[in-house]
């Protein structure tokens, strides 16, 4: 029987990287849903899709294939066979998959069912927007990680500096607000917090502390 952590929460909380510590530390495989649906949305803008045309989202995304494959424990996502760890970070594409990638059923249900297949035959670490309430609401933890707008604008602006790349603190914060209500608002899989799930307010906390706190979580439970 696998075990299972589910990490939801908003863009910008710290998702990706708490959960990947927390699978390193427990031996489990990470599995970043966001980053097969950025996956998808990357092939999607590379196909000339416009934002907002759903019947072309629909009929191309089955041309996607989307893989996962782990390297020293690290996950590697593979876009028809190419590895796009480092295609799939940018601001356009999380803008692409948070507002028309994300939404559209037809690409929901065929990541979905990945997502599933591999939690049901490992023991996973998961991060998303409805990981506890959708795709493994079974899961043995689950916790709602989030911090506040201004805290994840700032993180965000740092990230890019260190990449060399200029950033507007503002419009990264508008952009994580806008974003939010999408996600909250929209009518396929919106993000919520699960009723069992633990909230995490990471805004004055490290990733270390967050990682234990976790940590902590999945001590207490049955294993």
């Amino acid at each position: 029987m696998s075990y299972q952590i589910a990490i939801d929460g908003p863009a910008g909380a710290g998702k990706s990287t708490v959960a990947r510590k927390v699978a390193q530390k427990r031996g489990y495989i990470y599995v970043d849903t966001g980053a097969m649906y950025r996956a998808m949305a990357l092939f999607l803008l590379n196909q000339g899709v416009k934002p907002g045309d759903t019947a072309a989202i629909e009929e191309k995304c089955v041309e996607a294939d989307i893989s996962i494959r782990y390297e020293d424990g690290e996950q590697v996502v593979l876009l028809n066979g190419e590895n796009v760890n480092g295609l799939i970070r940018t601001e356009e594409v999380g803008n692409m998959a948070s507002r028309h990638t994300s939404p559209n059923p037809r690409v929901r249900e065929r990541l979905t069912a990945l997502q599933k297949e591999l939690a049901s035959t490992n023991d996973v670490v998961m991060d998303g927007r409805d990981i506890g309430t959708c795709v493994l609401p079974d899961a043995d933890v689950k916790v709602y990680l989030t911090a506040s707008a201004k805290v994840r604008a700032a993180r965000r602006c740092e990230e890019l500096r260190a990449k060399g790349e200029e950033c507007d603190l503002s419009k990264i914060e508008e952009d994580i607000i806008i974003r939010d209500r999408q996600d909250m608002n929209r009518e396929i899989a919106p993000l919520k917090q699960a009723e069992d799930a633990v909230l995490i307010d990471s805004s004055h906390m490290d990733i270390e502390e967050v990682v234990q706190a976790i940590l902590n979580l999945c001590k207490e439970g049955v294993q």
